[in-house]
């Protein structure tokens, strides 16, 4: 299969980069491996490392043997973009490639030694995922690697969602204390706060308090121009333990 030479594959990346950093449903295929060798598992700690896609899993897991073993591998990811429902969801990301070990780590919660896995890629389809698994080539584009991995693609849609989501349900106490502090109020007079439409250049503050709903747009004093980048100024604009 060969790329379209009228398609936009810059904007095609972005996409393909979108659905790896926001997935909503991942399945990962090994070449020797079944569905019962605790794939699952691991599936879940999936991450995007500039566009290589990494789980952990146990250092002994079947999942760690394969890695060593450079096994070829197929992770097919259907979107999470957007909200249920949206067209946006209709899409499915397939990568294939082979697995390699790329170092081990501790666990944060616990002693346990675990195995960093990558997918070096090969191949990057995007179809949809309401057609039929015998569906024509023509429904499935191609994008290029090089265009998947490029650097530009690091503060994607799916990555900003994921990281606003991640914000409103994990730090509301250290929002909560940011929106004080910006207002001059106690924190216990601010209800509840929503980041909204974050971007590499700002973010939209939403918040209740005692006198009622409130909204402000906040600018960086600088763009960010990866994932670091936005967290050092997430933080330095809100709550040193934004994460």
């Amino acid at each position: 299969m060969t790329v379209d030479p009228g398609l936009d594959v810059r904007r095609l990346a972005a996409a393909a980069r979108s659905i790896l950093a926001c997935p909503h449903e991942v399945r990962l295929d090994v070449d020797g491996l079944d569905d019962d060798a605790g794939l699952p598992e691991a599936v879940v700690e999936l991450q995007d490392h500039g566009g290589r896609p990494v789980v952990s899993c146990s250092a002994d897991a079947p999942l760690a043997s394969a890695a060593g073993e450079r096994r070829a591998a197929l992770l097919r990811l259907t979107s999470g973009l957007g909200r249920e429902g949206s067209p946006d969801r209709d899409a499915t990301l397939t990568l294939s490639g082979r697995l390699e070990v790329l170092g081990l780590e501790q666990c944060e919660c616990c002693d346990e030694i675990r195995t960093r896995v990558g997918l070096q890629i090969d191949a990057v389809l995007l179809s949809r995922a309401s057609s039929p698994d015998d569906a024509p080539d023509r429904l499935r584009v191609r994008v290029p690697v090089d265009a998947f991995a490029s650097t530009e693609h690091d503060l994607n849609r799916g990555f900003l969602q994921r990281s606003t989501d991640h914000a409103n349900l994990c730090h509301q106490d250290e929002l909560r204390r940011a929106i004080a502090s910006m207002t001059q109020t106690r924190a216990g007079e601010v209800v509840g706060v929503h980041l909204a439409d974050l971007r590499p250049d700002g973010v939209v503050l939403l918040w209740v308090d005692v006198t009622g709903g409130h909204r402000t747009h906040l600018r960086f004093p600088r763009t960010a121009t990866s994932a670091q980048q936005l967290g050092e100024l997430l933080r330095s604009q809100l709550h040193a333990g934004l994460c």
